[in-house]
C-alpha cells in the first residue's frame, strides 16, 4: 500500500515539475526579442462592459511583419482603452490608432538591452530551478512520512532526484533557447 502512495507522489512531483517548465515557457514568451510575438499582449486586459478581459479575448492579433503586430478588436468602442492599457503596460511600445485597430511596431533591441533581457531571462530560470528543488524537498518529506523500508525509500528519493535533474536540465535548454534568441540579431 505504501509504494502505490509512493508511487503517486512521485507521478505528482513530475506534475508538478512539469508545469514549473510550462509557466517558464509562458514567461518567456512574454519577453520581447525584437520580433513580433502575440503572446507580448497577453499579460495586457482592459475594462470590458465592467470585466477585465485578456487582450487576446476582445480582438485579434496579428502578426502584420516581423517586428509589427496589428490587434483589430471585435468592437470598435474598445480601441481607445486597448491604446490606454498598452500605453500603461511595461512593454514600452507606441500603440498606433487608425481608427480600424491598433498597430505596435517593435524597435529592434540594442546590445545593451540585450543583454539585460538575458539576465532577466536567467533570473526567471533560476526562479523556476528553485521551484523544481522545492518540489523535490516536498516529495521527499512526503515519501519520509510513509512506512517504507529503508532501502524502498532510498530508491523513491533517488527517483525524485533523477526527476530533479531531468527538469533542471529542461529548465536550462530553455535559458539557453531563449538567450540564444534574445542575442541573435534579426
Amino acid at each position: 500500500m505504501d509504494n502505490e502512495q509512493a508511487d503517486l507522489i512521485l507521478m505528482e512531483i513530475e506534475d508538478h515539475m512539469s508545469k514549473t517548465v510550462e509557466i517558464l515557457k509562458k514567461e518567456f514568451a512574454a519577453v520581447r526579442t525584437g520580433r513580433a510575438n502575440p503572446a507580448l499582449l497577453d499579460k495586457i486586459s482592459i475594462s470590458y462592459y465592467g470585466v477585465d478581459t485578456p487582450l487576446k479575448q476582445i480582438s485579434s492579433i496579428a502578426v502584420v511583419e516581423g517586428n509589427q503586430l496589428f490587434i483589430k478588436p471585435f468592437d470598435k468602442s474598445t480601441l481607445k482603452a486597448i491604446e490606454h492599457a498598452i500605453h500603461a503596460s511595461d512593454l514600452g511600445l507606441n500603440p498606433i490608432n487608425d481608427g480600424v485597430g491598433i498597430r505596435l511596431i517593435l524597435p529592434s533591441l540594442n546590445e545593451q538591452r540585450r543583454k539585460e533581457l538575458v539576465k532577466e531571462v536567467e533570473k526567471m530560470g533560476e526562479h523556476a530551478r528553485v521551484s523544481v528543488r522545492n518540489v523535490r524537498r516536498d516529495g521527499n518529506d512526503h515519501i519520509k512520512r510513509l512506512a517504507l523500508s529503508e532501502d524502498d525509500e532510498k530508491g523513491y528519493h533517488e527517483d525524485v532526484q533523477e526527476l530533479t535533474d531531468k527538469f533542471i536540465k529542461k529548465v536550462d535548454e530553455e535559458i539557453a533557447i531563449k538567450s540564444q534568441e534574445l542575442l541573435k540579431i534579426n
